[in-house]
């Protein structure tokens, strides 16, 4: 399903979808086609976001596109402190 028909049918939501198609510009995932999995609750959604599985996203409808900004080289860095 195109993002403009997910947007018709789940005006103003988040939502959980699996990623069917895309193509990269420029350090971005272009999202072409996705399948809608379930809405997510405004105050479920940034633990949704990094729990879903890979292939999964949540984001939300009221965006005209559906864009992931790619990253190389995190700025953020998990370390593991010995004491």
């Amino acid at each position: 399903m195109k993002w403009q028909e997910v947007r018709e049918l789940f005006p103003d939501q988040f939502l959980l979808v699996s990623i069917l198609q895309y193509h990269e510009e420029d350090n971005k995932k272009i999202v072409d086609e996705v399948a809608p999995i379930r809405t997510v609750l405004a105050e479920d959604a940034n633990r949704e976001f990094f729990q879903a599985d890979e292939g999964n996203v949540v984001y939300h409808t009221a965006h005209p596109d559906c864009i992931i900004h790619l990253r190389k080289d995190p700025l953020m860095r998990v370390i593991q402190l010995h004491k």
